[in-house]
């Protein structure tokens, strides 16, 4: 044991501490410093960063041997409170830096020591600094980060006031349209936004860690369970097993087509019979310490029949390959779409006609903050598990009959969360938290490692897409044919609906008057498939939007004027036979159209013999919304002293649910002339709030905004008096008028056919990318100089939250394009290994033109927004990167080694 003294934000500490225990550690579990956070605990991603003698030190790999007595430590604590914020914090929210909120911490302590290591940095060095020392960001693209740095830097050098970062409300009182602060931003960045793992340092006596016990095999048959050497392990009160689960131990999909050919009963909570993919979980070993839970993990005896692995959609679909699900074929799901007359005498009379094959790949979601959660059981012996779920009532209903309870037993409450980007729209570790409390009877929590993360939680699908397009020699779409093959994993949930986006999405944005295509979706042992941020919209425009340039190369047009021939106008349908709710894609290309031009003279102007730039363009479109008639519920309440509460169920993973429920409320409740600190928001327990829906699709603002504004709507109306005048709380209590009530909005939409026909969705958002890229023809590898997107959400309620999804949108879809990938289990199972983009590797130059086209059907004229940056950035990029050397990859990503092939190829 060691005996140390160290000064902990000006405090001197007695420190007694196991040598191989790690500083964040003693920080967190000694001190209660839960600013300082554990995301990898490998060293690169810096939220554990800690300021300690003059050096930014990575605390999760720092042992405590290797702290000399007598440091100086500084964490987030010690550099401001919500009471006395810092400058570095005050420009953290004037610029929205902290979305999720999980990496500021460490940003923040990075920039303090930047500051006083440099106090009037360049934007460049501001980077090089922040990839020096490995500070990960997956919410904001980074550059609101830079932007928060350099406002800083100029208060604390006195040349701008620390009152010019806060935020002033406009004369008229509305806050609708402006930049106002997110509800929990000062939380966030004083580190007292308390996240899952830092809850779960706070559980009573008696609470038990839960350590899984996994498969490492991605398909067997288990012939046998043994857990009792490991009952015997130190420390441990029980291993849970299947035999413990006292429903169906399973989790239903809930959502499942008429003609898909499984029930949506697939996936074990605990695996029983057999094991479907890596990191399947067999058992739970609940124990007094994390240590003593993990360490009888590995007496857990499995024994295993090693079954074939179909890692791809192509194994499985091959003749000889085994029912992944006996009774169940492995392809469980076909989509049609049938648009318009038969496309094959168009094909046979068309001018032109170009194809292409191309494959989105299965892009991890890769949060800072792994996947943890608890439960317990109230006073009520209802079941209460807190978590990172974005769908509280739809995972409620999920996993109620796989636990043996009926749904008002279960209570689920929504942790701060950091971001999800879509994994949490499918439960996790909610089911396995629920069994273990269930067959202990003691609160329990289980906090996955960032490996646990990244190999047992959800990924983007991937697809393997074929277009063929039909046009005349003008440049007018005819028609369009297409075929696709959905990956979806070995759990079915979700992966129909995925499959629909195919039909509704290949060639959106576009007036093509005859379609004909296939899709289908596949089971494998890979993993699962879950929701990632454009759910089947990246899948589905990458191919349309490349083989758009394939077909402008081939007539000799412009790419930005064959797209301007054909969007959506007046007497335009969508692939699904929908007319668009608003026809702004001629507007935005118009506003694009000069950038584009200087951007291509700047790309001529500046390549060279070794590197070569070049600019691409895309049209992305994807809709607000769950399909067909999605409703969302809401509840508003009058307070005795005239403010007002909203219940909600509006999940938030970081996009700023405060926000948009804030924002949303304020500009109904504008008849009331109440100020926004007078609107309480009361979030995310199913206890409290009535079902809003998941926060998933784009939805949230839609539905969610609409049900907010329709229950304000309904106070107001309660509380209005003959006069015009409005009943005070007192008033409203002795006319016996109820103070709280509801408002719901179910979407005026109707669900596709079979031949993917229909109005699926009251409100789409429509993005134009441009991208700027550099090629090194020696390596082939591409860098993204400056990314543009002209977008029309609709109306914005807070242009700080649209910035940053936004932002952080684009930076997704760089990686998707060049870097990140989740197919080899070992290659990729860490950040780095994964390619995870860090701020280098991501423009400082990033530019959002809005349009802002008011919807009839969201509120104020308000649209969705966290979709849509994510689903066309990346065919730009692999547009620009042809337009830069004639090197064109049709199979994400876009590797260094394959534009190196392909550059070897064409020479």
């Amino acid at each position: 044991m060691l005996r140390l003294t160290l000064n902990v934000n000006g405090v001197d500490r007695m420190v007694l501490a196991d040598p191989d225990s790690t500083l964040v550690q003693y920080l967190r579990e000694g001190l209660g410093l839960t600013s300082v956070k554990v995301g990898c605990g490998t060293g690169q991603c810096g939220a554990c960063t800690v300021y300690m003698d003059g050096k930014l030190v990575r605390s999760c790999t720092r042992k405590m041997n290797r702290v000399p007595s007598g440091s100086r430590i500084l964490t987030l604590e010690g550099i401001g409170t919500p009471g006395q914020l810092h400058p570095i914090q005050l420009a953290w929210i004037a610029h929205g830096g902290a979305q999720c909120g999980f990496c500021s911490p460490g940003f923040i302590v990075s920039t303090y020591a930047l500051l006083e290591a440099n106090p009037a940095p360049g934007r460049e060095e501001v980077r090089d600094w922040f990839q020096k020392h490995r500070n990960a960001c997956r919410c904001t693209g980074y550059k609101p980060l830079v932007d928060a740095v350099m406002d800083a830097a100029a208060v604390m050098r006195g040349d701008m006031s620390a009152d010019d970062l806060l935020f002033k409300i406009p004369e008229d009182g509305r806050i609708w349209g402006t930049k106002y602060p997110r509800p929990t931003a000062v939380a966030k960045v004083t580190g007292t936004w308390d996240f899952g793992a830092d809850m779960g340092l706070r559980l009573p006596p008696g609470s038990l860690h839960c350590a899984l016990v996994q498969a490492e095999v991605s398909h067997a048959r288990i012939l046998s369970i043994d857990t009792s050497e490991a009952e015997k392990m130190p420390g441990v009160f029980k291993v849970v097993t299947h035999k413990d689960v006292k429903g169906k131990n399973r989790i239903t999909g809930l959502i499942t087509f008429p003609t898909n050919k499984g029930d949506g009963w697939d996936r074990p909570i605990l695996c029983d019979e057999k094991v479907f993919q890596y990191g399947d979980a067999i058992a739970i070993v609940c124990a007094d310490t994390a240590a003593n839970a993990q360490a009888a993990v590995a007496k857990v005896r499995v024994e295993l029949e090693q079954l074939p692995e179909y890692m791809s959609a192509q194994a499985a679909m091959a003749e000889d390959a085994m029912e992944i699900h006996p009774g169940t074929p492995n392809v469980y799901y076909i989509q049609k779409i049938a648009k318009g007359e038969d496309t094959a005498p168009i094909f046979e009379k068309a001018d032109v006609v170009v194809e292409g094959d191309y494959f989105t790949s299965r892009q991890p979601h890769m949060p800072i903050e792994p996947d943890t959660g608890f439960a317990y059981l109230d006073e009520e012996g209802r079941l209460v598990i807190h978590s990172k779920s974005i769908g509280l009532h739809l995972h409620l209903y999920m996993i109620a009959p796989g636990l043996g309870l009926e749904a008002d037993k279960i209570v689920m409450v929504q942790n701060p969360t950091g971001g999800t980007f879509g994994y949490k729209f499918s439960p996790t570790m909610e089911a396995l938290v629920g069994a273990a409390c269930l067959a202990t009877g003691r609160p329990v929590f289980l906090n996955y490692t960032w490996y646990q993360q990244q190999t047992y939680t959800g990924k983007r699908s991937p697809q393997f897409t074929s277009v063929r397009m039909a046009a005349t020699r003008d440049g007018k779409l005819l028609g369009m044919e297409s075929d696709w093959t959905v990956d979806h994993g070995p759990y079915s949930e979700f992966g129909d609906l995925l499959t629909l986006r195919g039909a509704q999405f290949i060639g959106a944005g576009y007036d093509i008057p005859a379609i004909r295509g296939e899709g289908r979706t596949v089971c494998t042992n890979h993993a699962w498939g879950a929701a990632f941020r454009g759910y089947g919209g990246p899948e589905a425009e990458f191919p349309s939007e490349v083989l758009m340039d394939e077909l402008a190369e081939k007539l000799g047009m412009d790419p930005l004027e064959l797209r301007y021939k054909n969007v959506y106008r007046k007497g335009s349908t969508t692939p699904t036979g929908q007319d668009p709710e608003v026809y702004s894609l001629p507007e935005m290309i118009d506003t694009l159209r000069p950038k584009y031009a200087e951007a291509k003279k700047r790309a001529a102007a500046a390549s060279t013999d070794a590197v070569k730039r070049g600019v691409g363009i895309a049209i992305g479109v994807y809709g607000s919304g769950l399909d067909g008639p999605d409703s969302s519920q809401v509840d508003a309440e009058l307070n005795p002293d005239g403010s007002v509460t909203i219940y909600t169920c509006w999940e938030d993973h970081g996009q700023g649910a405060d926000m948009g429920s804030l924002g949303t409320a304020h500009e109904a409740l504008r008849p009331l002339g109440i100020a926004p600190d007078k609107i309480h928001l009361v979030m995310n327990d199913t206890s409290k709030a009535p079902n809003a829906g998941p926060a998933g699709g784009s939805r949230s603002q839609v539905m969610t905004g609409q049900a907010t504004k329709n229950a304000c709507e309904v106070l107001i109306a309660a509380m209005k008096k003959p006069d015009g005048s409005f009943r005070t709380y007192d008033e409203m209590k002795a006319e016996g008028l109820e103070v709280r009530h509801s408002g719901k909005f179910t979407a005026p939409a109707r669900d596709c056919d079979a031949n993917g026909q229909g109005s699926p969705f009251c409100c789409y958002m429509y993005g134009l990318f441009m991208a700027e890229v550099a090629v090194e023809l020696a390596t082939g590898k591409t860098s993204v100089e400056k990314m543009t997107m002209v977008a029309d959400i609709g109306k914005v309620n807070n242009v700080l939250v649209t910035d940053g999804q936004i932002y952080g949108g684009m930076a997704q879809g760089i990686g998707l394009a060049l870097s990140e990938d989740y197919e080899d289990i070992k290659k990729h199972s860490t950040m780095v290994g994964a390619g995870f983009p860090y701020i280098k590797q991501i423009p400082d130059d990033m530019e959002i033109i809005y349009v802002q086209s008011p919807r009839p059907d969201g509120p104020f004229g308000a649209s969705g927004v966290g979709e849509i940056p994510l689903c066309a950035p990346h065919p730009a990029i692999i547009n620009a990167i042809y337009n830069a050397c004639g090197v064109r990859i049709t199979a994400l990503p876009a590797l260094p080694e394959k534009v190196l092939a392909g550059l070897k190829a064409k020479a």
